[in-house]
């Protein structure tokens, strides 16, 4: 099984916080449909094999719902012409709410988006001011629940905490308004300050207060308690599922499985390699229009895999298996693990269970620093 990654690189306004690769200009729109397509039949044989089955296709950006549906629709029949899908496959389409009308909603289930996850961050208006975001919070309740009426039966929603303006009242409601509007899923984030972000440079010139990271901790164990009381499984750090609904394409992300990304500035992993595309919406597409991927890539040393398997496991519920270290890189680095986890597992932060090594409850609050000790150089 694989997955492909489509990266649609347009919005309507930039998001303060957000460091992706987009463009508030859809003038270029039309031929980026086109050379995403194009690009689609250059990589039909990424894989280097033809009984691979692709079993989940995620719409990524950007705002993939700015993208008029016919061209969402020439996308997927351009990737069912190249590639063989699973006949359960899991399609998604990232959505802003000031983006849905009952029309859309149709069409897109029509093509077989079967999958919606909302950019919603937040419930209340004025944290999504000062997020400048584009939709309000009636938007956001209007588009699940007519995404609910329409039949789409997966839903995840997007939230943020931390944010200096998001009292834990406030947080408390957000996470309240979620789990009464039924949605399936829950991916939250702490608010994070990239570089060369206006949110980053709105804060060093004091217009913006900066985050707090004691309120993010009490956020996160405001979530914690509030999603397993309503029946969510915490299944990955910052993502929760009421049963049966686990996201297919992040967990393929880490569980190391290969998957293709389509577009500027979108990833590509197989295994032992990983690729990037070129970030730049221009240059991108007069390449492709050569019949040229335009992408730089780099051969993952043993290290590096490791490295990324510890740190990507232990913020899953499975936890990091001896099982895949045995056979990915030999019984040596099991003994190194497990004398790395002593620490951990003595202060409570980590325990064996089985064939696998997991965060606690504790742990997770530490996993970031528990990881790096793990690393290799």
């Amino acid at each position: 099984m694989a997955g492909i990654y489509i990266h649609i690189p347009f919005c309507k306004q930039a998001c303060h916080y957000c460091n992706f690769h987009f463009s508030a200009s859809t003038k270029l729109l039309e031929p980026m449909v086109k050379a995403i397509c194009k690009e689609i039949e250059l990589q039909k044989d990424f894989f280097e094999d033809p009984t691979l089955v692709i079993d989940t296709i995620y719409f990524g950006g950007g705002t993939p719902s700015l993208l008029p549906t016919q061209n969402t629709a020439f996308i997927l029949d351009t990737i069912k012409k190249h590639f063989a899908l699973s006949p359960k496959i899991e399609i998604t389409l990232e959505a802003n709410p000031d983006d849905i009308t009952r029309e859309r909603l149709i069409s897109l289930k029509s093509m077989g988006i079967n999958r919606l996850s909302m950019g919603v961050q937040s419930f209340v208006d004025e944290d999504l001011i000062w997020m400048n975001r584009a939709h309000r919070s009636d938007a956001a309740i209007q588009a699940i629940e007519l995404a609910k009426e329409i039949g789409i039966c997966n839903i995840s929603i997007d939230l943020i905490y931390g944010i200096p303006t998001l009292s834990d009242e406030h947080w408390i409601q957000n996470i309240n308004t979620a789990i009464a509007l039924g949605v399936q899923h829950l991916s939250c984030y702490a608010l994070t300050v990239e570089p060369k972000t206006p949110l980053s440079a709105l804060i060093i010139k004091g217009e913006k207060e900066d985050i707090d990271t004691a309120k993010q901790a009490a956020h996160f164990n405001i979530l914690t308690s509030h999603t397993k009381q309503a029946g969510y499984e915490q299944y990955e750090f910052s993502n929760f599922a009421l049963p049966g609904y686990r996201s297919k394409h992040n967990t393929s992300y880490w569980q190391q499985k290969k998957y293709v990304g389509i577009g500027p500035s979108a990833h590509s992993f197989t295994g032992n390699t990983r690729q990037w595309n070129i970030a730049n919406n221009a240059l991108y597409i007069n390449s492709i229009e050569k019949g040229i991927v335009p992408f730089e890539s780099e051969t993952l040393s043993e290290a590096t895999q490791y490295n990324e398997y510890i740190m990507t496991s232990l913020r899953t519920i499975e936890g990091c298996s001896y099982d895949y270290l045995q056979e990915k890189f030999g019984a040596t680095i099991i003994d190194r693990t497990k004398k790395i986890a002593e620490q951990y597992i003595r202060k409570g932060q980590l325990i064996e269970q089985g064939l696998y090594l997991r965060a606690t409850e504790e742990g997770k609050f530490f996993l970031d620093g528990i990881a790096a000790d793990f690393f290799e150089v």
